[in-house]
């Protein structure tokens, strides 16, 4: 009960902000953008795809591209939404209220994670929207790729709330957390580009990589080892924030 009440109060808290409505109307404008840039694409390729037995189709050249650029852009956005979950309570003191609350530190990271999740699925939804229309339309629509995409987007935010999350557990500067979060993220994403130079540390580079486990749900494969490394690096930075409030707590 404890973490619906704290996942509601940061969902209510994010909808007051601002910042994250400016969020909300960025990410459409950009993700609209894109979305007709690759249909129109799609439009002219399809006479020449017409002609080509086995050819890709709409889902592989609107869809796909979609919920690739839709990760990019989310890699962006999330260390600003997640950076005052922890560190603003800390900064307006408040953060010792809840410690000396009735709700245990794993009931307060979960809270948090809830409620900043359930505003990114907020996000995640108006993005769906855009080739379900196709769909609605009556274009042939692969939904067994459309559904792993979105899983693997789905995934793919979750890990970015879980380190935001975690950053802001650091510090009491909302703008340190926000710029450690964009750091880890990107280190982990182009931790992929070491994994084709033939170094000897390349399959381990690849693997840590969050873009190389996303690039199977893309092409409509849903990989076992890749949705347990996605909840593993997810229990992992959620278990370090978890630490990280009790290390505080001892000291309060």
């Amino acid at each position: 009960m404890a973490i619906v009440t704290i996942a509601l109060r940061e969902f209510k808290s994010l909808f007051l902000s601002p910042l994250a409505w400016t969020m909300l109307a960025v990410v459409q404008v950009i993700m609209a953008y894109m979305f007709l840039v690759q249909l129109e694409a799609f439009m002219q390729l399809q006479p020449q795809l017409a002609a080509r037995e086995g050819a890709p189709g709409l889902t592989d050249i609107v869809i796909a591209p979609l919920l690739g650029n839709a990760a990019i852009v989310l890699l962006l956005v999330a260390p600003l939404l997640t950076m005052r979950l922890i560190s603003e309570e800390r900064r307006s003191q408040s953060l010792t209220l809840l410690f000396s609350a009735p709700v245990s530190m794993t009931e307060i990271i979960l809270g948090k994670y809830a409620g900043i999740i359930t505003f990114f699925f907020v996000i995640l939804l108006l993005i769906t929207l855009m080739p379900l229309t196709l769909w609605v339309s009556g274009n042939a629509i692969d939904m067994g790729k459309f559904a792993a995409g979105v899983l693997g987007l789905v995934l793919m935010i979750a890990s970015f709330a879980a380190v935001g999350l975690f950053m802001s557990a650091l510090t009491s500067y909302p703008g340190v957390a926000a710029v450690s979060s964009f750091g880890v993220l990107l280190l982990l994403w182009i931790l992929d580009w070491a994994g084709e130079t033939g170094a000897a540390a390349s399959g381990l580079f690849g693997y840590l990589s969050l873009v190389r486990h996303y690039e199977s749900f893309l092409k409509g494969v849903f990989n076992s080892a890749d949705f347990i490394y996605y909840l593993l690096f997810i229990v992992t930075f959620l278990v370090l924030a978890i630490r990280r409030l009790d290390a505080d707590r001892l000291q309060h």
